[in-house]
């Protein structure tokens, strides 16, 4: 009997020759074997229903030959086992418009999970934001395709630099939560592919190696096994040649699932197994299905596995480093964004200062699903105000009793009111029954629903408001009415009033004209609280861009119905909507203030052989370093077909010191200036001038816009 243990150093020819040899050596069961993962609920049952207890065998595998096995981990903001480093949530890391950072971060995570027994990582969550009451919006970058498109890129690149296979997910139009297990999404092909498909495409181009289906379905068919996504676009269009797995419990309805493209079935062989070897016993599937989808799992299982490693060991030690957690605060600071200042921010450090509202004490790094990171500790606002100012601050009032907290805060040069979001508020959803999905293991459905149960009862229940009510698509886009309250009896009192919110996406803020600041810090993960203080106190001024449009009206965003059997997405959502209908947003995508200025000059661009090139000068007019955000925007001819405008086609961060100027250049290639023409079923480039925009956010009004036309 052979044994095929993977060796380092071995070529791509040598890796495809060895997977042929497996092939011929295996039997179908062995083969059906690797299409699934094995032991999930025997291994969360061993657990106590705690998600990440250990690696989760996801595919792959044959003892009897030697073959590795596929294991895997979440999650968005850090490795979902043992007490690994907690960054801000993925939206956070969105608003920092950061490649590089994000780039980083994924080799954290890559480090960390090689360090703690996972080959396999489910970090790279890039579903469009097409409204913000979508429970996972946390999960995701932001309502861009472009913007979405490069941060998930960087990250999965830089999870696989320690050969751990990146999966993107979920593959596709997954943007809501409470009916995810059940909605039609219904859309056209100009409109999938345009807005709701290019992310993927330019993360797969990026080396991504697998993908992570979704599980709703899209135009009448469940996405995992949905054969003009999975193979027609995935596998002949965009030569994909990784392999496709299932999201968790029900993600493949059927054995056809593996005809129509999909090489596993996770966590269990539900559908895959027993009845995919009948399937082809029968003739329903035929044996070389079963061939090709093992040649995919194997080829990328022995390339990673082959690869050499940047590091003799990962070791136990590396999880939450010192280094990880130095990064874990950078991105919390990058992350923050100024959303309004009248000039009391930053603050003095001899400024008497109060602490208001529960969230302030709170450890809230995100929901409790899958995405939950453990990380050793986790600094609260409070307790990092306390640390910077070398004193121990007390939450002065919250909700409970906001006039006490206003008769406190009279006297203060400046009041804290921390408000937004919990666990308890939006996040992933488990229905206990499962909704009308697939016969499951007995109790299984019951069994998940209790484990996220346990996971909120394990939290300070009263600190997150208390209830049965937990996770799934939010239901306001506003804060809660005590939040309100009491940032209006404290703003009342005192004219100095700064607003931090915490939340996963768009707050509508009624109340802004009343305060004298809002910062919007995200779930900021483990350092959130020492980066809080760094950012009111000015040892970094604030550089975050919006990743999202925060409308003035719940009404100026897309139809949303949490519980929906079936819904219709258009080309429109987000900024575009906006821009479209000219409606004025709160807040435009892509804004954000900083302690400095920022002015754009000498905008230049030219037409090439292979599409467009900009540049733009920056100068830093103000008194303090820091970094802004350029962000390119392109509006269309539209003569021959309609399209949204503008789209953001280029963003570059800059760091620049008080008085310096750098001039900045992008590069938009024509594949990016493209459409879908739905009757040739190819993409186009349509003749004529194109508008040029560059500056510091979406918004057409903003002074730090430059355009021109080519």
């Amino acid at each position: 009997m052979s044994n095929y243990a993977p060796t380092k150093g071995l070529s791509d020819t040598d890796i495809a020759n060895m997977v042929e040899a497996i092939l011929v050596e295996a039997s179908l069961e062995e083969k059906v074997a690797m299409m699934s993962g094995q032991g999930f609920f025997q291994a969360m049952q061993e657990d106590g229903m705690r998600w990440g207890g250990r690696p989760y065998r996801a595919g792959g595998g044959c003892e009897r030959l030697g073959v590795p096995a596929l294991y895997f981990t979440d999650g968005p903001r850090g490795v979902a086992r043992g007490h690994s480093t907690c960054f801000p949530v993925t939206m956070a890391r969105g608003a920092s418009w950061d490649r590089d950072l994000e780039r980083r971060i994924g080799e954290v995570m890559g480090i960390e999970a090689r360090a703690q027994g996972c080959n396999l990582s489910g970090a790279v969550c890039v579903n469009l934001l097409r409204h913000p009451g979508w429970g996972r919006a946390q999960e995701t970058y932001g309502e861009d395709p472009y913007h979405v498109g490069e941060l998930g890129a960087a990250l999965s690149q830089g999870i696989q630099t320690h050969n751990v296979v990146a999966t993107v997910k979920h593959f596709a139009v997954n943007s809501i939560e409470n009916a995810r297990f059940k909605v039609d999404v219904r859309v056209d092909g100009r409109t999938l592919r345009e807005i709701y498909l290019p992310h993927f495409k330019r993360i797969l181009d990026a080396g991504c190696a697998s993908v992570m289906t979704a599980y709703n379905k899209l135009n009448g068919e469940y996405c995992g096994q949905h054969r003009e996504l999975l193979t027609d676009i995935l596998r002949h269009e965009w030569g994909f040649d990784g392999f496709v797995h299932s999201d968790w419990i029900m993600g493949v309805y059927q054995p056809y699932g593996a005809a129509a493209g999909l090489d596993v079935e996770n966590p269990e062989p539900i559908h895959f197994g027993q009845k995919l070897i009948d399937a082809v016993d029968n003739g329903q599937i035929e044996p070389s299905v079963i061939d090709t989808a093992c040649r995919r799992i194997l080829t990328t299982i022995y390339r990673f596995a082959c690869a050499e490693d940047p590091y003799e060991a990962y070791t136990e030690d590396m999880v939450a480093a010192p280094a990880h957690i130095a990064l874990a605060l950078e991105a919390a600071e990058k992350s923050a964004v100024l959303l309004a200042n009248d000039g009391v921010l930053p603050l003095s450090q001899s400024a008497k200062i109060g602490v208001f509202g529960k969230l302030a004490d709170l450890e809230n790094t995100g929901d409790y699903g899958s995405s939950r990171v453990r990380p050793p500790y986790v600094r609260t606002a409070r307790e990092g105000l306390s640390a910077y100012l070398g004193t121990e601050l007390e939450v002065l009032g919250d909700e409970q009793d906001p006039q006490k907290a206003a008769s406190a805060a009279g006297g203060l040069d400046a009041a804290i009111v921390v408000v937004g979001t919990t666990a308890r508020h939006e996040g992933e959803y488990i229905p206990g029954d499962m909704g009308a999905g697939p016969a499951l293991p007995e109790g299984v459905g019951g069994q998940l629903e209790a484990a996220l149960e346990s996971e909120a009862t394990n939290t300070d229940a009263g600190a997150l408001g208390g209830g049965g009510d937990r996770g799934g698509d939010r239901e306001r886009l506003r804060l809660p009415e005590d939040q309100i309250a009491l940032i209006k009896a404290v703003a009342a009192a005192n004219p100095k009033t700064v607003v931090v919110i915490v939340s996963g996406s768009a707050i509508i803020c009624e109340w802004a004209d009343r305060v004298a600041a809002i910062l919007q810090t995200f779930y900021s993960g483990m350092e959130g609280g020492t980066a809080l203080a760094r950012l009111l106190y000015g040892d970094v001024s604030p550089s975050g861009k919006l990743p999202f449009t925060v409308m003035a009206d719940e009404r100026d965003y897309p139809f949303f119905d949490k519980n929906a059997d079936s819904i219709e997405y258009g080309p429109l959502h987000g900024y575009t909507l906006a821009a479209a209908g000219q409606k004025t947003p709160q807040f435009a995508f892509g804004h954000g203030l900083s302690y400095s200025r920022f002015e754009y000059r000498a905008l230049k661009a030219r037409q090439t052989a292979d599409g467009i090139e900009a540049e733009v000068t920056i100068v830093n007019s103000g008194e303090r370093d820091g970094d802004e955000v350029a962000q390119l925007y392109v509006e269309f001819p539209n003569r021959m077909i309609e399209r949204p405008a503008p789209l953001l086609k280029g963003f570059e961060r800059v760091r620049l010191a008080a008085g310096a100027r750098a001039t900045v250049r992008f590069t938009i290639p024509d594949r990016d200036l493209k459409y879908w023409d739905e009757p040739t079923q190819a993409w186009r480039l349509e003749p004529g001038r194109h508008r040029i925009r560059v500056g510091g956010s979406s918004a057409t009004g903003s002074a730090q816009v430059g355009d021109m036309m080519l």
